[in-house]
C-alpha cells in the first residue's frame, strides 16, 4: 500500500450527486414494482427486432453473433497506418475504423501552412489517392468493413475509398462500411467544420443520392453524439442532439428529393458509452425508441429499417485518466459491456494509454481482447436485452426518453438543429454541463479514482509512442512530386468543373471524383468549394 494515500474517514458522498442520475433525473436508492406503474412491456418494449426496438434492432442479436469489434487506428503515413491494419486484422478485428490527423479533417494538404505540426498527429495524412493507395494495400476492400471518422470533406475520403477499390476490381456495390458525414455536431462540440451550415447539408444530400445509386451497401452518415458526450453533454443531452440532427438531415434529404424509405435504412449513430452503466443501458434503449416513434410518427416511413437506431459504441475517452492509466483498463471493460448490454450493432474499446500518446500496438491488442473476452468468456451474449424489465432500468429507460423529448421540443422552439446551434442552443447546454462536471470533481463530490481520491505520491514512467518529426517533410516532398508527375491541365479543368457544379444545383460528388482520379489532393478540391461555398465563422451568440 506504499504511496497510497487513504481514504478520508469523515468523505461521506454528496447526496446532491449520488441522488440523480447524469441526465439529472432521480436516482432512487431502491426500485421496486411501483417503478413500473402503467408500464405496458407490450407498448414500451414490444418483441427484439420489432417496434419500438427498445430491445433491440434484432430479433436474436448477440445470440446468433457478436457485435462487429471495430479498431479505431492510424497515425503517421498512411504506410504505417496500413501496416497497424493488417496487425488489428490478424488479433481477430473485423472492421476498420480510420482517424485521420487534422490537416486532412479540415480539408488541408500537409504542405499548408496551417497544417504545420499536425501532420499524422492525431490520425493518418492523406493528401490524394496515391495516399489512400497505400493506406488500403494488400487489404481487400470488398472483403472488409470499413469506417471513416471524417465530416467536412466525408464526400472527398469516400470517393478516394471508392477509387481504390475500383483499382482492386471491387464493384463499388460491394463496398460496406460508414463515413460519419456529421457535420452539424462539429458547429456544436467539436470544431472541424469548413462551410458554412447550409452548403455543408447540401454536401450532406448529395452524398446521400450518390451512394443511393453507386454505394447501395455504404453507411452515408454516422449521427454522432459521441463528441458532445466528450464536451460534457449528458446521456439525455447526447440523445436529444444527436437525434435532432438526424432530423435534420432527414429534411434536407426530403428537401432535395430523396425519399425517406431510400435514405432512412443508410442512416446509423455513434454514441459513448460511460462507466455509469445502468444509465447508459438505458440511454441506448431509449433512443432506439425514439426514433423509432419519430420515424413512423413524423416522417412517414414504412420500411421497418428506416425505423431501426442502428449505432456504433466508442467507449469514453473523456473519462480515461493519465494517473495511474492502467486503471483505464477497468473503466474500458465496464464502459465496454455497458454498450454490449445497451445493443450496439459495433464497438471501439478505447486503449488505455490514450490519455497519455497514441496507442501502443500492444495496448490496441489488449482493447480488443477487452472486446473478446466480453464476447467469448461471459454469457451477457446467450440472451437479448438482459435488462428487460428490470425496476431500475426500465425506469431509467423512462427517464432518459422523458429529458430527452424535452430538449429535443426545446431545440425545435428555436427552429430546428440549425438554426439552434446558430443561436448557440446546444453549445451553451453543454458547457453547462461540462462546468458542472468539473466543478463536482475539484470538489471532491465527484470521484475519479487516481485523481481525487486514492491518488499515488509518485506515477509509475511509461514510455509512449510518438510521431517521428520527420514525417511532415516526407509527407510533403511527396505531394510535391505528385504535382510534377499528374497532368495538370487536366486537374484545373477538373476543378473548374467542380466549382461550376457547387455554384449550381447539380451533385457534387461526380466532378469531386473525377478530380481526385486525376490525382487532385484533398487541400484542392476542398479549396475548390471554399471559393463557392466561403468558410463558416462561429459568432459568439449567447
Amino acid at each position: 500500500m506504499s504511496g497510497q494515500r487513504p481514504e478520508s474517514p469523515t468523505h461521506r458522498p454528496d447526496a446532491s450527486v449520488t441522488g440523480r442520475t447524469e441526465s439529472g433525473t432521480p436516482f432512487e436508492p431502491r426500485y421496486g414494482p411501483e417503478a413500473l406503474a402503467g408500464f405496458d412491456p407490450a407498448v414500451a418494449l414490444g418483441e427484439p427486432g420489432e417496434f419500438p426496438y427498445t430491445r433491440g434492432v434484432y430479433p436474436s442479436m448477440y445470440t446468433s453473433r457478436p457485435w462487429t469489434m471495430r479498431q479505431y487506428a492510424g497515425f503517421g503515413t498512411a504506410a504505417e497506418s496500413n501496416a497497424r491494419y493488417q496487425e488489428l486484422i490478424a488479433q481477430g478485428t473485423a472492421g476498420l475504423s480510420v482517424a485521420f490527423d487534422l490537416p486532412t479533417q479540415m480539408g488541408m494538404d500537409s504542405d499548408a501552412t496551417l497544417a504545420s505540426g499536425e501532420v499524422g498527429k492525431v490520425g493518418v495524412a492523406i493528401d490524394s489517392v496515391d495516399d489512400m493507395r497505400a493506406l488500403f494495400a494488400g487489404i481487400p476492400l470488398g472483403e472488409v468493413s470499413t469506417s471513416m471518422t471524417i465530416n467536412a470533406p466525408a464526400a472527398v475520403l469516400l470517393l478516394l475509398y471508392q477509387l481504390v477499390a475500383e483499382e482492386q476490381g471491387v464493384d463499388p456495390a460491394r463496398l460496406t462500411g460508414t463515413i460519419q458525414n456529421d457535420v452539424l455536431k462539429e458547429y456544436i462540440a467539436r470544431g472541424t467544420y469548413i462551410y458554412p451550415p447550409q452548403p455543408s447539408l447540401r454536401l450532406v444530400s448529395d452524398t446521400f443520392a450518390y451512394c443511393q445509386q453507386h454505394l447501395p451497401r455504404w453507411n452515408t452518415i454516422s449521427i454522432s453524439g459521441y463528441h458532445m458526450a466528450e464536451a460534457g453533454a449528458t446521456p439525455a443531452q447526447e440523445v436529444a442532439f444527436t437525434l435532432a440532427n438526424g432530423i435534420a438531415y432527414v429534411e434536407a434529404a426530403l428537401a432535395a428529393g430523396l425519399a425517406v424509405d431510400d435514405i432512412a435504412p443508410r442512416l446509423s449513430f455513434f454514441f459513448v458509452s460511460r462507466t455509469t452503466l445502468l444509465e447508459e443501458v438505458a440511454k441506448f434503449r431509449a433512443a432506439r425508441r425514439i426514433w423509432a416513434h419519430l420515424m413512423r410518427d413524423r416522417f412517414g416511413a414504412q420500411n421497418p429499417r428506416s425505423l431501426m437506431l442502428r449505432f456504433h459504441t466508442q467507449t469514453a475517452g473523456v473519462q480515461l485518466t493519465a494517473q495511474q492509466p492502467e486503471v483505464n483498463l477497468v473503466r474500458v471493460t465496464v464502459q465496454a459491456l455497458a454498450a454490449v448490454l445497451g445493443g450496439t450493432q459495433s464497438l471501439h474499446t478505447n486503449s488505455f494509454d490514450e490519455a497519455l500518446a497514441l496507442p501502443t500496438q500492444k495496448s490496441a491488442r489488449l482493447a480488443l481482447r477487452t472486446q473478446q473476452v466480453l464476447a467469448y468468456e461471459t454469457d451477457v451474449t446467450k440472451t437479448v436485452d438482459p435488462f428487460a424489465g428490470s425496476y431500475v432500468v426500465e425506469s431509467l429507460t423512462d427517464g432518459v426518453e422523458a429529458e430527452a423529448r424535452r430538449l429535443m421540443a426545446a431545440v425545435a422552439e428555436r427552429g430546428g438543429a440549425v438554426a439552434a446551434i446558430e443561436q448557440g442552443f446546444q453549445k451553451a447546454e453543454i458547457e453547462q454541463s461540462a462546468y458542472d462536471i468539473a466543478r463536482e470533481i475539484d470538489a471532491g463530490e465527484r470521484v475519479v479514482v487516481g485523481v481525487n481520491r486514492y491518488r499515488l505520491d509518485e506515477e509509475e514512467p511509461y514510455e509512449p509512442l510518438r510521431v517521428d518529426p520527420a514525417l511532415e517533410a516526407a509527407q510533403t516532398a511527396r505531394l510535391v512530386d505528385l504535382r510534377a508527375g499528374r497532368e495538370g491541365a487536366a486537374v484545373v479543368a477538373a476543378l473548374a468543373e467542380l466549382r461550376a457544379a457547387a455554384a449550381g444545383t447539380a451533385n457534387v460528388l461526380p466532378p469531386l471524383k473525377r478530380a481526385l482520379a486525376l490525382r487532385a489532393t484533398v487541400g484542392e478540391v476542398c479549396d475548390a468549394l471554399r471559393e463557392v461555398w466561403g468558410v463558416y465563422r462561429p459568432t459568439d451568440a449567447f
